[in-house]
């Protein structure tokens, strides 16, 4: 199915926008800009700002695009329709150099406030860097200030209200700390600036610049192909799920349907990705509130699930498998005793963490009501994942728009009532078994034959034809 474009004025965005939210568009799932100064035969000004929406429950997708001129790059702001555009307005802004009025904190948000210009500009360096000095240069060559007031150097969070509605701020009660970017709580590079009334966390102000690696740029000077490998690395507990998912949006774009058997196998490797995915949360979870031997157990078990990954792929992480028009390879000979084995120790120590876990006093004091969202924010929010249905939305989008095989394979959808980290936990747990489930019909159903389209001119040719024939 095709998604419904729209193409509106900057004056209607909001009005447009808040129409498609009232007839059942209610998730945000992406803002981005196109720089059209270097595509073929562009016409008309040089940016358009596009808003993914989806429909709940439906899972309809619909695209609003916003034409912008370079001389004037600003659109109002959607925060006041969706919750859940705030960071990625922010986005736009840092990377493209569009400025949405009306945002309640118009900041950078990967870059530091003193960074010149907006790296997705298709004429910006690839190779540009900017030391942080007094005058950022690019190569060399001073860089002029991109149009528009600077954003200040250091934007303190806002004041969060008290319970009697008074803004709290400037006490001597109230202490502002950093919280990384390298501290052992944050489980990755990011800083939070956070307000302190005692150890009660007032407001906490994210800074994840430190975790942009500019792939979308270096993606720019590369095929379609050569940028399989960047997304191996935007995940890099399931890569192979995310080798999916681009080479399919790619082969939709060309009109490319993979072999039967590439689809199987695809759902094969989406899956067991799928559950290291969902080990990593849970172990990781527990290690949180001091349970150490279900991190140890749930580590064993993703280490299992790597070992057949590496059996298929030839690498355990970066495995860059899959290709557009099909796979690397097929699957070798014995993946189907390897998975069982893999499954029984699998189910093993997942019974071990369930023991341990589910029902322990301890672990559901700490996780039960803590972080909890209920469903109507998590779809403004633009939650998807284990997270949207922890607050009671049943939706997956292998059930609500089923890609490759799912909608022949049979597997329920777990939903959580109160949206809180319990959920998120029982969740998990129960998408594993899920996973299994399906991977066990992909065993019993994938049918012989080709991994990969007989078209050339999309997958590469076999070595031997490629050495010994014109063709090739």
């Amino acid at each position: 199915m095709a998604d419904d474009v729209k193409v509106v004025p900057r004056e209607g965005l909001v009005g447009t926008l808040s129409r498609l939210r009232d007839s059942g568009y209610r998730m945000p799932l992406d803002v981005t800009c196109v720089d059209r100064s270097r595509l073929p035969g562009a016409e008309g000004p040089r940016f358009e700002v596009v808003y993914h929406l989806r429909s709940m429950p439906g899972g309809d997708a619909v695209r609003v695009k916003v034409p912008v001129e370079e001389s004037d790059p600003v659109v109002p702001t959607a925060t006041g329709v969706f919750k859940g555009l705030s960071w990625f307005e922010r986005e736009v802004f840092d990377m493209f150099g569009v400025r949405f009025e009306g945002h309640p904190d118009m900041r950078r948000i990967l870059l530091y406030p003193e960074f010149v210009g907006h790296p997705l500009r298709k004429d910006y360096p690839r190779r540009g860097y900017q030391p942080l000095m007094d005058m950022p240069r690019i190569d060399g060559e001073e860089v002029p200030a991109p149009p528009g007031p600077r954003p200040a150097a250091s934007t303190p969070p806002p004041a969060a209200p008290d319970g009697m509605g008074r803004a709290r701020g400037g006490g001597d009660q109230i202490m502002t700390i950093n919280m990384g970017p390298s501290h052992p709580a944050m489980h990755g590079t990011v800083r939070m600036r956070v307000r302190l009334d005692g150890e009660t966390v007032v407001s906490a102000d994210p800074d994840i610049g430190f975790l942009h690696r500019g792939f979308e740029k270096m993606c720019e000077a590369g095929t379609w192909t050569k940028v399989i490998p960047f997304t191996d690395r935007l995940n890099y507990v399931s890569p192979l799920i995310n080798n999916v998912g681009y080479c399919g949006a790619v082969e939709r774009m060309l009109g490319v349907d993979p072999t039967e058997r590439c689809k199987y196998v695809r759902v094969f490797c989406s899956e067991i990705a799928r559950i290291t995915d969902h080990l990593t949360a849970v172990g990781a979870s527990a290690l949180e509130i001091g349970a150490f031997t279900p991190f140890l157990w749930a580590m064993q078990a993703r280490e299992e699930i790597y070992y057949l990954i590496e059996f298929v792929t030839g690498a355990r992480v970066t495995t860059s498998y899959t290709r557009i028009g099909g796979l690397r390879w097929d699957l070798p000979d014995g993946w189907q005793d390897r998975w069982l084995a893999c499954e029984g120790r699998l189910l093993r120590l997942m019974d071990d963490i369930s023991a341990l876990l589910t029902r322990n006093r301890i672990f559901i004091d700490r996780m039960a009501d803590v972080g909890a969202i209920p469903g109507d924010d998590a779809i403004a929010w633009g939650w998807t994942g284990p997270c949207l249905r922890s607050a009671g939305v049943d939706w997956d989008l292998r059930k609500a728009r089923p890609y490759l095989v799912y909608d022949r394979m049979e597997f329920d959808v777990p939903v959580g009532r109160n949206g809180d980290n319990y959920d998120r936990y029982l969740v998990r747990m129960e998408e594993i078994r899920q996973s299994v489930r399906i991977v066990r019909q992909v065993i019993r159903d994938i049918p012989d034959g080709p991994v990969n389209v007989d078209d050339w001119g999309v997958v590469l040719p076999p070595k031997d034809a490629a050495y010994n024939t014109i063709e090739g």
